[in-house]
């Protein structure tokens, strides 16, 4: 298969890939035009059909799986594909592994340091309500191939997963440096923090916003889950509950990011800076990864600064 990230300017394809998405629209002179995104598990590419009425180009939707043949070039400074041909693929036509972007890393091994990590929470009442969620089969199947973003950061199976261990670790390290920190509150704050993303996205192959996700968003639907969880857990401190809750809310820090709340307590504070270094480290590391050229890379918005590859 001729992988996405194996692309360059003058490739000809000729292979299957995921119509991620597909946009009919018209040029300034009124012709029409299809922009599609192609994916395969080692990223997306921008597409383009300038002539979709003619006989090469059969009938297909966003979602569906097609086998495209056209040329690579650039455009904008980016590749961009030009089809000539797209068939729509039936199944058994295609490995939905080889479409699907997913974790670098073992998600048993990590599900299981996860599990360990949730032993080590002495607090009665916050390791019970780690085993309310983490107990649950249909919740762990979906927090473990569930991704923590559309794009950004994580944007893969098994990143929700990733992203909450990865934050985890870095809590329980910052509860030893700082022992202000509560750091059983610290922690199963960070293992909770992303829970919302489970309802706010929907699973592979689609990984878009719901319904619920763009009305509420993962910050309040993962307090309300809390909540939840904390009703049928028989003497669940209030104060505790609301600190929990404070965590979450106040997790990404600041009003114009999509926090309710700004950090009020110390170990909101500290979710805040750890969630927020996995998140630009992991961005900075999917950039130098889909980047082979060397020195400066260009101005990424969500790091908001040119970057370049030392």
């Amino acid at each position: 298969m001729h992988y996405i990230k194996d692309m360059a300017d003058g490739h000809r394809i000729h292979d299957v890939y995921y119509c991620k998405t597909k946009i009919s629209t018209e040029t300034k002179t009124g012709k029409p035009y299809d922009s599609l995104v192609l994916q395969d598990k080692t990223g997306t590419l921008d597409t383009k059909v300038w002539d979709p009425n003619s006989p090469g180009i059969g009938e297909y939707e966003a979602g569906d799986f097609i086998e495209v043949t056209g040329d690579v070039i650039t455009f904008n400074n980016a590749l961009q594909a030009k089809l000539t041909r797209i068939r729509r693929c039936n199944e058994g036509e295609y490995d939905l592994d080889e479409y699907m972007p997913c974790s670098k890393k073992n998600i048993d091994e990590m599900f299981i340091s996860l599990l360990k990590l949730i032993d080590t929470v002495e607090d009665e009442y916050l390791n019970k309500m780690l085993h309310s969620f983490f107990d649950d089969k249909d919740f762990c199947d979906k927090f473990r191939n569930a991704s923590a973003a559309k794009t950004v950061h994580h944007g893969f199976i098994g990143g929700l997963l990733e992203h909450s261990l990865s934050v985890a670790e870095t809590c329980d390290f910052m509860s030893k440096k700082y022992p202000i920190l509560k750091r059983d509150l610290l922690v199963t704050a960070a293992m909770l923090h992303d829970i919302g993303k489970i309802r706010e996205l929907s699973a592979f192959p689609v990984n878009d916003y719901t319904d619920e996700g763009q009305l509420l968003g993962h910050i309040v639907m993962g307090s309300q889950m809390v909540a939840e969880k904390a009703s049928v857990i028989g003497g669940f401190p209030q104060v505790l509950l609301a600190e929990l809750q404070h965590c979450i809310i106040a997790h990404h820090g600041e009003f114009e990011f999509g926090s309710p709340k700004k950090p009020a307590i110390v170990e909101a504070m500290a979710l805040n800076l750890a969630d927020n270094m996995d998140a630009k480290m992991e961005t900075f590391t999917e950039i130098l990864e889909a980047n082979d050229r060397e020195g400066w890379i260009g101005f990424n918005k969500f790091l908001d600064s040119n970057i370049r590859k030392t």
